[in-house]
């Protein structure tokens, strides 16, 4: 039977404020339109540190772009716990290195997969070393990324590192709903894209079958 890891989340949240314990949280973030309904939400129960570590964005001058609309949201977001960022090094070579002779395979396919794990690992290491009490991923809040792919990832590497993953899977609840509504409110930028080049180049060509079709 497929796992409910929003239902798996919540009951993390019940025992922790059952034992009225408010835990630390390295929070993976892909862009901030995609975090701000799990800040919005996490904030009431972690004490939050935003993550920013996307060596996948293509071309640069949109990698800092999008750190600086995090940023932007962090400011404005009223969360009731402070919530912290760490930008995390722009290491391109590392994320063309990880997904090496899989340049053609679609979005969605085991290239993401590797991408997700380069990044999720790279958060873990950070929250292990930082003493955080769990790391997890923005990731899941998109419509187009496999939860229980991300999850299973998290898992392995909570195993392999040593500190918890905590499951999600924010697209519950009209999670992502709510995420395009506080983007508008926000008047935040949504790129049309994943990130990577593989991604642009392949909605580039959507774009003109559709134009000429």
């Amino acid at each position: 039977m497929k796992e409910n890891y929003q239902l798996l989340l919540d009951g993390i949240i019940k025992e922790n404020e059952k034992q009225n314990i408010v835990p630390t949280l390295l929070l993976h973030s892909c862009c901030g339109p995609c975090s701000s309904y799990c800040l919005e939400y996490l904030s009431n129960y972690f004490k939050i540190t935003v993550f920013y570590y996307n060596p996948n964005i293509y071309p640069s001058e949109e990698y800092f772009f999008r750190v600086d609309e995090q940023r932007k949201l962090i400011d404005k977001l009223d969360c009731k716990y402070p919530v912290n960022m760490i930008v995390g090094k722009y290491d391109v070579d590392r994320f063309y290195k990880t997904v090496k002779g899989m340049e053609k395979l679609k979005e969605g396919s085991q290239r993401c997969h590797l991408c997700y794990e380069l990044r999720l690992r790279e958060a873990a290491t950070i929250a292990k070393s930082e003493g955080f009490d769990y790391f997890t991923t923005t990731l899941t809040i998109s419509p187009y990324k496999n939860s229980t792919v991300l999850n299973e990832i998290g898992k392995k590497i909570e195993e392999e590192i040593g500190v918890k993953h905590l499951p999600s899977d924010f697209k519950k609840r009209n999670g992502y709903k709510r995420s395009v509504e506080l983007s508008r409110m926000f008047g935040m930028y949504r790129q049309d894209y994943c990130g990577c080049i593989f991604s642009k180049m392949e909605r580039e060509a959507i774009k003109k079958l559709r134009e000429t079709s």
